[in-house]
């Protein structure tokens, strides 16, 4: 799927379910979330997307701060979104933020255009502030930033600000908030 594609459905769910909080979207969309604890470490599940019988459900991992559980639920609905008719029907996140994978790269797409409006981004980097000081402004983890900038560098806007392209954002240690 094109980015342009999942912009407009990230947009297409704001608008349709009028809020940004993704909680309520998937209360909206009849999403059960769930969390529990999973563990801190690098290699623990940091969440999951399942259908089982036509139930839609997201599991988090409580171990993580709530500012990274909030980023986990929203690529998790972009999995329930985009891609809960395709074959496979469980996602289980022990990686986040990489883009190896065409349905890992697509939910980032989605989380990252989800939580980071357009203007907010431009707004910020008038700032003079560095990548890492926009991205924790922002309340996102650098990762999430890059993904962002990158979409708008397809979409022809220039960019003039240094950043950063790691996609192990959930394989290091996960527990200090964003902030």
């Amino acid at each position: 799927m094109l980015a342009f594609a999942i912009k407009q459905e990230a947009n297409r769910l704001k608008m349709k379910y009028q809020t940004d909080d993704p909680y309520e979207i998937c209360r909206a969309m009849k999403i059960q979330v769930m969390k529990r604890p999973m563990g801190k470490s690098a290699k623990s599940c940091k969440g999951f997307f399942l259908v089982s019988s036509r139930c839609k459900l997201i599991m988090i991992n409580s171990d993580l701060p709530e500012s990274i559980q909030r980023i986990i639920l929203v690529h998790e609905l972009g999995h329930a979104d985009l891609h809960s008719d395709s074959a496979i029907s469980a996602f289980h996140e022990f990686t986040f933020l990489d883009d190896t994978d065409r349905m890992e790269y697509e939910a980032n797409i989605f989380a990252a255009e989800f939580l980071l409006n357009d203007e907010d981004v431009f707004e910020a980097l008038q700032q003079q502030m560095d990548f890492f000081q926009i991205a924790s402004c922002l309340c996102v983890p650098p990762e999430l930033l890059d993904f962002k900038l990158r979409i708008l560098q397809r979409e022809g806007v220039e960019i003039k600000a240094p950043y950063i392209a790691h996609g192990d954002f959930l394989k290091r240690d996960l527990g200090q908030p964003l902030n």
